[in-house]
């Protein structure tokens, strides 16, 4: 059964009344039922034609009512750009409501800016097909931004009601925003507010999806900014509490945590792998030249998958992780000289040359290697230089490389 505006206006006043959050939310979804029912009705609909219907209803909900059939009328004719603005006005006129009221309007809030969150990336799209410039998920972050100052001013609403129960949603959608538009230091101002208010609720007092997500940006930020073990503990943290049916999380997450567990001598299982084909492909040829010390084989998939790698921020990590195939390639020369406590320097030398994947390296170059696996704890020993013998400790002499005292710090 279709319903008339005026039906509408009367349902979204009785949501407001019965303080009925996600009831609101579905009353002012662009996706829902009763909006093609309102378009047929009002037919190419304008602020103007609309305006018969301004102080029927308690404002601002009579303006709100209003841009909500606008917004319906651009996404039918995928007019995406003009459906975002007036997204964001419905959201200002929403906010007016929001900032005096409690916790029970924040299932409207999240929907109100997921939906100005996907309108800002269909615009945004729309606009690079056809060549045009658009700039409707910067905006959008702008957006995002007022709702958390929002969330986080509530100081009058009881504990179990305050909008601050937000807080982390509403981050978790401005980080998100961030990275899409490549303001990631942006971020740094959200986090500062967010660790300066001491009167937000602990983390692990909110919903776990809203903890999962603020986790995993946390792990990206520290991973971007080359803090590895906080960036670990805190992607580990986000995989552990993901939901087990949400496959494409727990992808993204892994793609920056296993590089992460590989430094730490942790490699991946086959099993593990083969619940995420796409990661399977990536990663799998370094695992296997790891395993087998094949050093060439490595530098080639380092070449091969280059481009990959660097859009995701990669290729640094797994070039360090280079390390790991070299301890690798050097065990088994010692392996093949009977475990022997001296070994002469061009017997690694030997070995770079026939699986290191660059007949160029000099004898210099082979012992500069052989000094560095010393210095960070691949190998136990020392170089005597005079001799040209490396001298290497008759027990543990290749230490596991999960076993090495503090990883990250020696990178």
């Amino acid at each position: 059964m279709s319903i008339t505006f005026s039906t509408y206006l009367g349902q979204l006043v009785e949501a407001v009344h019965n303080e009925d959050g996600p009831n609101l939310a579905y009353l002012l979804r662009p996706t829902s039922p009763h909006g093609k029912d309102l378009l047929k009705e009002t037919r190419n609909p304008t602020a103007q034609s609309l305006s018969y219907y301004k102080g029927s209803v308690e404002s601002p909900w009579d303006e709100v009512a209003i841009q909500y059939v606008l917004v319906c009328s651009h996404v039918a004719r995928k007019r995406y750009q003009e459906a975002y603005k007036d997204q964001s006005q419905l959201i200002s006129l929403f906010f007016r409501y929001f900032t005096s009221n409690t916790g029970w309007t924040l299932p409207t809030l999240f929907a109100l800016l997921r939906d100005l969150r996907d309108l800002a990336h269909d615009a945004d799209n729309y606009a690079k097909y056809n060549s045009q410039k658009s700039e409707c998920m910067e905006n959008a972050a702008g957006v995002l931004a007022k709702a958390f100052s929002n969330c986080m001013t509530d100081r009058s609403s009881p504990y179990a009601e305050s909008r601050k129960w937000g807080v982390y949603y509403v981050v978790g959608l401005v980080l998100k925003s961030y990275f899409r538009v490549k303001r990631i230091s942006l971020s740094k101002n959200i986090l500062r507010a967010l660790e300066a208010n001491q009167d937000v609720p602990p983390l692990s007092q909110y919903p776990r999806s809203h903890q999962v997500t603020f986790r995993y940006y946390i792990g990206m930020l520290s991973f971007l900014n080359e803090d590895y073990e906080k960036s670990e503990r805190e992607l580990t943290l986000a995989f552990y509490h993901c939901h087990l049916e949400t496959y494409s999380n727990q992808e993204r997450i892994l793609t920056y945590l296993i590089p992460l567990r590989i430094l730490r001598g942790h490699l991946p299982t086959a099993e593990l792998l083969q619940r995420f084909p796409v990661l399977d492909e990536l990663f799998s040829p370094f695992i296997a030249c790891m395993r087998n010390g094949d050093l060439g084989a490595y530098d080639a998939a380092l070449d091969k998958w280059e481009r990959r790698l660097v859009e995701l921020n990669l290729w640094l990590t797994l070039e360090r992780a280079r390390e790991i195939c070299i301890r690798g390639l050097f065990r088994r020369t010692w392996i093949a000289t009977e475990k022997s406590t001296r070994v002469p320097i061009s017997m690694f030398y030997c070995a770079l040359k026939l699986r290191g994947g660059d007949a160029d390296v000099s004898e210099e170059e082979a012992e500069c290697l052989v000094a560095n696996m010393i210095y960070k704890g691949y190998m136990r020993g020392y170089i005597s230089h005079e001799k040209q013998m490396v001298v290497l400790a008759a027990t543990n002499t290749f230490p596991r490389v999960v076993d090495r005292p503090n990883p990250f710090a020696l990178l």
